[in-house]
């Protein structure tokens, strides 16, 4: 660096450091965490510095938008975390013996239902069964990855329906 950026650097720090305990009391009445109010503080003061076109007589403003915009993207933040906890919790619920005993039926009656299939379908759904992917499961069989990927579908199709004219029974 130079002495001119140097110098230039040193007086920009100097018109901003006299803002940090005004920017330090609006964050921490905003956010009630000392530490995210410090860290707003901070960041808020580094993008000042960086900022190229910063205008020295208005400093204050820019501080203040910057540290309040901070705040916000600070909440919004949080409460996106906070509804993703939320939604993870909802969906991570016990499962109890009743319902593993009925999926493991289901399944038994799933699989015989994909052994009454024909030719293909039934091929490419009891390697998919089995854990291959649809690619793996052509390879063993002899098609192209697409005829795989075509029975597969026409067949998880044919399973759907046969599922769900046996609940509607």
């Amino acid at each position: 660096m130079t002495t001119e950026t140097l110098d230039r650097n040193a007086r920009r720090w100097e018109l901003l450091v006299p803002h940090s305990e005004r920017l330090r009391r609006l964050a921490r009445s905003r956010l009630a965490n000392a530490h995210d109010a410090e860290d707003c503080v901070q960041e808020t003061l580094l993008r000042a510095a960086n900022f190229d076109r910063l205008d020295e007589r208005r400093i204050g403003a820019f501080l203040t938008t910057t540290a309040l915009r901070l705040c916000i993207d600070y909440y919004r933040d949080s409460s996106r975390q906070q509804r993703l906890r939320l939604r993870n919790a909802v969906t991570e619920r016990s499962v109890g013996p009743e319902e593993i005993v009925c999926e493991h039926d289901i399944g038994r009656w799933m699989m015989a239902q994909v052994r009454s299939l024909r030719g293909r379908e039934r091929e490419v759904m009891l390697a998919r069964a089995r854990g291959l992917s649809t690619a793996e499961a052509a390879g063993r069989l002899g098609i192209s990855t697409k005829s795989a990927e075509r029975a597969f579908t026409r067949g998880r199709a044919r399973l759907r329906a046969i599922y769900e004219r046996a609940m509607a029974a």
